[in-house]
């Protein structure tokens, strides 16, 4: 599903116009983009919660030529799958 299958399948649901269920979907990325960015976590009870974490720098190998490459620090999502979610894809 992309993201006008997504603004579609919202309208159709909740009955809103599929220019409002845009805006509420852009609301919502934004949103959590937002509060990710600063550090925030997020929890969807029953859907899901999404934090940032600390990756440290490491060691890795270029697969083509099998040289050693520095691999810098860095922050990465993490989402993990509430209760609902994971039994209703189950």
């Amino acid at each position: 599903m992309n993201k006008a299958e997504l603004i579609g399948s919202i309208a159709g649901k909740s009955g809103l116009s599929k220019a409002d269920a845009g805006r509420a979907l852009d609301a919502f990325v934004d949103s959590v983009t937002e509060g990710l960015s600063s550090g925030e976590r997020i929890a969807l009870v029953g859907f899901g919660s999404w934090s940032v974490e600390q990756r440290d720098a490491r060691t890795g190998r270029n697969p083509r030529t099998g040289e050693e490459i520095q691999i810098a620090a860095k922050k990465v999502v993490k989402f993990k799958a509430g209760a609902s979610l994971s039994d209703a894809v189950n």
